[in-house]
């Protein structure tokens, strides 16, 4: 049996959206008050999703108690009330988009999750707007 289980998760954090070869005009004629100087915060939402074949002996396809601590030990502790541009050093050359933060979130986790599970994950900027990401 094939089966998805997935594992919310929540972190507030900073972050500035900005193109360090632009000028200032052209920065905030893209990214708007996203470009602020001193940054602006979101409250995020995470979703990760994990499938594959449920394992006969256990009944579970993964113990939930261990995908929660995989997610908070190396995302939501990580990324919780921080500066994602000056305190996480994979966006020292990325923006911090909500696609990206969505990228590097899906290869943190993919390095700490078997790879006979597929993994995909969504991830909520507000509560309109959001990426889901599956390393495709």
């Amino acid at each position: 049996m094939i089966i998805s289980v997935s594992r919310k998760e929540y972190f507030n954090a900073a972050h500035r959206l900005h193109n360090p070869n632009w000028d200032d005009a052209k920065n905030k004629a893209i990214f708007g008050l996203c470009n602020n100087r001193n940054y602006h915060g979101h409250n995020y939402e995470l979703i990760v999703k994990i499938t594959g074949e449920v394992d006969h002996e256990t009944g579970f396809l993964l113990d939930l108690k261990s995908l929660k601590t995989i997610v908070r030990t190396n995302v939501t502790d990580r990324f919780d009330h921080r500066n994602l541009n000056l305190d996480i050093v994979e966006f020292k050359n990325l923006n911090t988009t909500v696609e990206n933060i969505a990228f590097v979130i899906w290869n943190i986790l993919r390095e700490k999750i078997e790879l006979k599970f597929a993994l995909s994950i969504t991830l909520y900027e507000t509560e309109k707007n959001f990426v889901e990401y599956s390393g495709k």
